[in-house]
């Protein structure tokens, strides 16, 4: 009792026990603390691969999108190649089945391309490498102004850009064919306006040109016949009027076979007009 009556007893105690409570919340704040750090590094440790992995997985998405458009752009590019094949077949198609022959120049005066039809008018198996003067050498255009070598025509078109329409001439083949051509020259621009060549149009007209001088022959082999026919039956008619007027018989009979020899004649002469005719209509 006296002990606990003490007072540097009591502080003591007082003392201890305060330590002992000091104590106790050092190991509880350094639990506490030790706790806390475990529990940030956990949480750091798990949100390290996520943010790792942020930039990957972007860089993923952005080379996936970049093979989405590299595989559109493929796509679009084939569409394009076969619009472009079929819109050449067609061209290639509508030019094999025209009439009329079809030259493509290009800027360099070489011929690019040739149909049927200009192959076959110009005598050439394949005109494609040639130019104008080696096509067409010594052939004269025909025009208002006048002749002019129908090669120098063309290389003034494809130069100047100047249009060549329907200039006629007469064109002799390598194996000496005669033909009566209509030419047509004309500029083919890009879709910047610039000059890529010029198409050469070329109409065979020497079926045409045949018809209109067997028409000339028949106008003036008509217009002959006609004047014999007049000569002829004015010559008949004066026969008659004699016979008629004159009672010899002797004169009477030489008139009448006059009559009958003009009549032959004119027989033969409208008869070789028809078969002259209907030879020229076969």
């Amino acid at each position: 009792m006296k002990l606990l009556a003490n007072p540097l007893f009591l502080k003591m105690v007082v003392l201890f026990f305060g330590a002992a409570f000091a104590f106790l919340m050092g190991i509880f704040m350094m639990r506490r603390m030790h706790h806390s750090l475990v529990s940030e590094q956990a949480s750091l440790q798990k949100s390290a691969p996520s943010a790792d992995s942020f930039p990957l997985h972007t860089y993923h998405a952005v080379i996936q999108q970049l093979k989405q458009q590299k595989h559109e752009l493929t796509a679009l590019q084939q569409t394009e190649r076969r619009r472009a094949k079929a819109s050449e077949n067609i061209s290639v198609a509508v030019l094999s089945n025209l009439s009329a022959g079809v030259l493509f120049f290009g800027t360099n005066g070489l011929v690019r391309q040739a149909n049927q039809s200009a192959k076959s008018i110009l005598g050439f198996a394949s005109p494609v490498g040639m130019n104008a003067e080696e096509i067409f050498r010594d052939t004269q255009a025909q025009s208002a102004a006048g002749q002019r070598p129908l090669a120098e025509s063309i290389r003034y078109a494809l130069r100047d850009g100047t249009l060549l329409r329907q200039v006629k001439a007469e064109y002799v083949t390598p194996a000496g064919e005669h033909r009566e051509i209509q030419v047509t020259v004309s500029r083919v621009t890009a879709a910047d306006a610039s000059s890529i060549g010029a198409t050469c149009l070329i109409a065979d007209q020497t079926q045409i040109a045949q018809i209109l001088r067997q028409q000339d022959m028949r106008r003036e082999m008509s217009a002959e016949m006609a004047l014999a026919l007049r000569n002829s039956l004015v010559t008949i008619s004066g026969y008659a009027q004699q016979l008629a007027q004159n009672r010899d018989p002797e004169v009477a009979r030489q008139l009448a076979a006059d009559i009958a020899a003009e009549s032959a004649h004119l027989d033969r002469t409208i008869g070789g007009f028809l078969a002259g005719a209907s030879a020229a209509t076969t």
